[in-house]
């Protein structure tokens, strides 16, 4: 077998099937672009093939990003929520104070002075409880971390296409998100992925 065989041989292999369509591929941009040609977005399945499916496909990145910037509200809400669920367990009920009165008599009953710390007090159920609410609740906020994170980084691939028009998408549905979900926020960010 000569050179030229094995070389073509192997470009068979490389490429699959030999007759493969050469608009199947997918243009990956290490430079800036306006093109939309061959352009596919994060996966091989998400192909921008003409007019519509840029429209429709720069709406659902400004969906997405936006969708992005609901979920840190979400996450916001969750945080404040856990937070004075908190300090439901510090604050005493009606009732639970543990003043003794000392105008009561010695010889009232034990259940109107201060309570002892005995398996059965209720300050031991709310100690249990606030820790496991503060354990859940530590758990559900790590997930939204999580959420956010891959998130984050998912609008980062969508940037990384470098192509003008995605970029633009992703600022615009920043600018959505914050506009429905940024209230009462600082429009500054802080150093991140986004």
């Amino acid at each position: 077998m000569d050179h030229h065989a094995i070389h073509h041989a192997g470009m068979d292999m490389d490429h699959g099937h030999g007759g493969m369509d050469m608009g199947e591929q997918c243009n990956m941009n290490m430079l800036f672009t306006w093109s939309s040609k061959d352009l596919c977005i994060i996966f091989r399945q998400w192909r921008v093939n003409g007019p519509f499916s840029l429209l429709v496909s720069l709406v659902v990145i400004v969906l997405l990003t936006a969708g992005y910037e609901g979920v840190r509200h979400f996450t916001r809400r969750y945080e404040v929520s856990h937070a004075q669920r908190l300090n439901a367990f510090s604050t005493p009920a009606v009732g639970d104070n543990e003043i003794v009165d000392e105008a009561a008599p010695a010889d009232v009953p034990s259940s109107h002075a201060s309570h002892s710390c005995d398996e059965s007090s209720p300050l031991l159920v709310g100690r249990d409880n606030r820790r496991a609410v503060e354990h859940r609740g530590k758990l559900i906020m790590a997930a939204l971390y999580a959420v956010q994170i891959f998130y984050s980084f998912f609008i980062m691939l969508l940037f990384m296409t470098y192509n003008g028009l995605v970029m633009f998408a992703v600022a615009v549905g920043a600018f959505v998100g914050y506009l429905v979900f940024g209230e009462n926020l600082s429009a500054s960010k802080t150093v991140a992925c986004h």
